[in-house]
């Protein structure tokens, strides 16, 4: 497990990873402490969820300083994503024993109802580019509906893994009611096949997705895969163009633009393209690389230099194939994974950058002849995570959004999740959902009982 500061490339720390031992005796001693957990009522659930939230505010600096020097991420991002982290505590134990009652359904029985129950241990297997905000939005509600949860974090967070564990252990959990295991990919096959787990979520690439729900059908394992995404930012005839340039540049360039649900495909109707692009533009070339501890820094680096690689065959594919760079589109030099804020121009099927999720600071623009048009290129696409419209016209926005082929679609507003909203994606961005009612209810046993 390796920690490498991505600002400046200088390793931060070598834990080593478990060995066949060490995680058996872990996952026999979260086996242990399931029962107590099962049968503790929705009061000391939500006091304990609570005091967990107020623990990741009282070391916000502490832990937001974290993200930053394992991940990457600018200061005030780390900063919001701990916040985050705790409204969603706040919310899952204000709401999950209403979302969790029994449902009472008039049936020929004298009583009949849906019961919902824990299924047992949850093993989550997150990753590093919102390495407490992905973690808690599954915990949260998993702990709430009365499961135990181990985590298998990406491996070069594992200062983020710990720290975690940690803020429940802070918060008066019970011992081995959460766990973060320190073992290598290899061993989560082994971890998804053991008979003290009961469910498994995932939130990573697509390819880690097929891995993770081959291996979870083949022992019947329940799933929810929250995937990759291309999200497409539509820009429609009727749009203020500056306030659509203005929250692009945000939606895209947020985290480095690493992120399932950043707007990474900017489908412009063709009259609007240049007028748009101008704006869009000089918004992206303001961006500051630097130092992510400081405030005056606007760009990130990348979390990895072989994730700097990757992205940046993408790009030089893509202009070989015939692609048109407006800005950027290369590594940035001198220390640390920064790569130039970026917009490729004239994408098409078949380039790398219309097929491929690219994950770092790059824009991708596709040029619509009209609005019928702009939604068949939205659509377009193996991804189905989240997608965006910009037009003066609510209701024709949202038209447009309930046509898209995504699971979450906003109108005139950046796509964000929202413990109150549920998230999740269609196609190649998975199935489930995480977050709200729904995400809640994703594992639980839905049990009917029947009486007469």
């Amino acid at each position: 497990m390796e920690s490498i500061n991505p600002a400046t490339g200088e390793r931060i720390a070598d834990i080593p990873a478990w060995d066949d031992a060490g995680l058996d005796r872990a996952l026999e001693a979260v086996a242990r402490a399931t029962p107590a957990w099962r049968d503790t009522g929705f009061g000391e659930r939500a006091r304990l969820v609570r005091r967990a939230a107020a623990e990741l505010r009282a070391r916000l600096d502490e832990y937001a300083a974290l993200i930053t020097r394992e991940m990457g991420k600018l200061l005030r991002e780390s900063r919001a994503e701990i916040e985050k982290c705790a409204w969603g505590c706040e919310y899952y134990a204000d709401h999950a024993e209403e979302f969790l009652r029994d449902e009472r359904i008039a049936t020929d029985a004298g009583t009949s109802y849906v019961a919902c129950q824990p299924l047992g241990t949850v093993l989550a297997i997150m990753p590093w580019n919102f390495p407490f905000w992905q973690v808690f939005r599954f915990a949260a509600t998993a702990l709430m509906a009365g499961n135990t949860a181990v985590l298998k974090h990406a491996s070069n967070v594992p200062g983020c893994a710990l720290a975690i564990e940690d803020v429940f252990r802070r918060a008066g959990f019970p011992p081995d009611v959460f766990r973060a295991l320190l073992i290598p990919t290899a061993l989560v096959e082994r971890v998804i096949a053991d008979r003290r787990i009961s469910a498994v979520t995932l939130t990573g690439s697509d390819g880690a997705g097929r891995h993770v729900a081959a291996a979870a059908g083949k022992h019947l394992k329940k799933t929810v895969l929250e995937l990759g995404g291309s999200d497409a930012f539509v820009v429609l005839e009727d749009a203020d163009l500056e306030e659509a340039a203005t929250v692009g540049a945000a939606a895209r360039m947020q985290n480095a633009g690493q992120s399932c649900i950043a707007a990474k495909r900017f489908v412009l109707v063709e009259a609007v393209a240049e007028p748009f692009l101008a704006r869009f533009k000089e918004r992206i070339r303001r961006l500051k690389p630097g130092d992510p501890m400081r405030e005056e820094t606007t760009l990130a680096p990348l979390a990895r230099e072989d994730l700097r690689r990757q992205l940046h065959a993408q790009v030089t594919d893509s202009i070989a194939a015939g692609a048109k760079p407006l800005l950027g589109c290369e590594p940035l030099p001198g220390p640390g994974f920064y790569y130039a804020p970026s917009i490729l121009d004239r994408v098409r099927p078949g380039m790398r950058a219309y097929e491929e999720e690219l994950f770092g600071p790059v824009a991708i623009v596709l040029r619509a002849r009209d609005e019928a048009d702009a939604l068949r290129l939205a659509n377009d696409s193996r991804f189905g995570l989240g997608a965006s419209v910009w037009t003066r016209d609510p209701a024709k926005g949202e038209r447009l959004a309930r046509a898209f082929e995504a699971g979450s679609c906003f109108v005139n507003g950046m796509v964000k999740s929202d413990p109150r909203l549920p998230f999740g994606g269609v196609k190649d961005s998975g199935y489930g959902r995480e977050l709200s009612a729904h995400g809640i209810r994703e594992f639980v046993n839905v049990k009917t009982v029947w009486v007469r």
